[in-house]
């Protein structure tokens, strides 16, 4: 799950609630960018994976998605570096 920032301290209680009994991780935005992610330390790392993963399409390449990934990292790099 994904949420902004603002939303997640408007409904802090919620969230909390739903981690708690959640196998998914919460994933907190502020201006576009993933700042923190919310995990329940009583979930494995697997499942908290597989849970990310189920909602990927029967025919996503997975090789396209880890390119897509580096594009992405790289892209940050120059954009530090620059500014």
């Amino acid at each position: 799950m994904i949420i902004t920032a603002t939303e997640f301290k408007t409904n802090l209680g919620k969230y909390l609630d739903l981690i708690a009994k959640a196998q998914e991780d919460i994933f907190i935005t502020k201006n576009g960018k993933t700042i923190a992610r919310m995990t329940n330390p009583q979930v494995s790392a697997v499942d908290s994976i597989s849970g990310i993963l189920s909602g990927l399409p029967a025919n996503y390449d997975k090789n396209a998605l880890r390119e897509e990934r580096f594009c992405k990292y790289e892209a940050d790099d120059r954009y530090e570096h620059h500014h």
